[in-house]
């Protein structure tokens, strides 16, 4: 259940209740996709650095090691000890962005696995079985993601069809939530919006699944090559067109300045593997830009990443010592980065939801939102 509390513009303040907990919204999803950060990071680590909701993804766990196998060993909280709510990516993304072999039909796509080559059909019904058996508190529908740009005929079938796999989604996790040994009977559904950067199908996408009554929805098939203006201007016309009392989620969106903005036109949920990515290359988010650790210029130099930030790393190590670690290409550095970064995110996050309990949020965004996307 969604409960808004405040509104400043668009920007809204919110809680979202799950199984496994309330969340405070806006939110960033930490991204686990095999159910681990990578950059090896527990949940353990994921408590300490903020974070409120894990993101993993059905696809691969349903490749490596199996969603059975994660359902026989109690579900994918319990599986990776992560006691808070967890969001499944529907597998979608990644069969259309890794499979090199695909066939797209009604009943759903025949692809070919990226790590073993073996042949595999996923389709909504499919998609909602592996979900199922992982326990998530939230599960994605499955869908289509066009890649932008693409025909606008096209992209059209493409939204009808996905409309018919989102009923075929709702249906089958109804059923399969009911029966006796489900994982988690309170897994909740949300549709996504799709339509790449045409107005006026996002619009007709949205006014549909929203008839259907669901738990969220959310904003799919961005960030995928269209500027940020194009994207910014894609939320703003679906956003009149989203439930006011369902949570909104803007899928794999991302750099710092991006999450401002997407608050700002009155999204809720993010996520992104940017944090844990450019970390994993040295590159750190700080409040005054993001830096590259690997240069020369931090070789003596004695201060935190970010001097400003109370995460773990900043408390402790140097910039100095940071840079050693990926010099020498030691595990170390991938794990203290990525917890920087993670921590900025989540911290990133609240502090947007302070401002908006104060509502102080304009004066935030135009203070921040250039800034820390910056490079440094």
């Amino acid at each position: 259940m969604y409960t808004l509390l405040r509104q400043e513009g668009h920007a809204r303040r919110g809680e979202y209740t799950t199984p496994h907990g309330t969340v405070q919204t806006p939110v960033f999803m930490n991204v686990g996709t095999q159910g681990a950060i990578k950059g090896a990071l527990s949940a353990r680590d994921l408590k300490e650095l903020g974070c409120q909701i894990e993101l993993s993804n059905t696809y691969h766990l349903h490749v490596r090691p199996g969603d059975t196998l994660v359902k026989q060993m109690g579900g994918l909280h319990r599986f990776m000890t992560w006691d808070g709510p967890i969001l499944t990516d529907s597998g979608g993304f990644q069969i259309f962005s890794l499979a090199k072999l695909r066939k797209i039909t009604e009943e759903g796509v025949y692809f070919n696995s990226h790590v073993d080559g073996r042949a595999i059909f996923m389709g909504p019904e499919e998609s909602m079985r592996i979900q199922a058996n992982l326990g998530s508190d939230i599960a994605m529908a499955f869908d289509e993601c066009v890649k932008i740009p693409s025909p606008r005929d096209y992209v059209q079938r493409s939204c009808e069809r996905t409309y018919r796999w989102l009923g075929r989604c709702k249906k089958a996790l109804d059923l399969y939530l009911a029966e006796e040994d489900a994982v988690n009977p309170g897994q909740m559904l949300f549709g996504i919006n799709q339509g790449a950067v045409y107005h006026d199908l996002r619009i007709e996408h949205m006014k549909k699944i929203a008839e259907l009554d669901l738990p969220g929805y959310a904003i799919g098939g961005l960030a995928v090559g269209e500027t940020h203006q194009e994207m910014y201007d894609t939320i703003e016309a679906v956003e009149e067109y989203m439930p006011k009392d369902r949570p909104r989620y803007l899928m794999g969106v991302g750099t710092p300045g991006n999450i401002i903005e997407g608050v700002a036109r009155g999204v809720d949920f993010f996520d992104c593997v940017m944090p844990a990515r450019n970390g994993r290359h040295g590159h750190l988010f700080t409040c005054t830009g993001i830096l590259n650790i690997k240069n020369e210029k931090y070789a003596r130099d004695e201060r935190p990443i970010d001097p400003k930030c109370d995460c773990p790393v900043c408390r402790r190590y140097s910039r100095a010592y940071l840079r050693h670690l990926f010099k020498a290409d030691e595990m170390l550095a991938l794990r203290l980065a990525v917890a920087h970064n993670l921590f900025f995110y989540n911290t990133l996050t609240n502090e947007i939801r302070k401002a908006l309990d104060e509502g102080r949020f304009a004066s935030f965004r135009r203070e921040f939102t250039e800034i820390l996307d910056m490079r440094i």
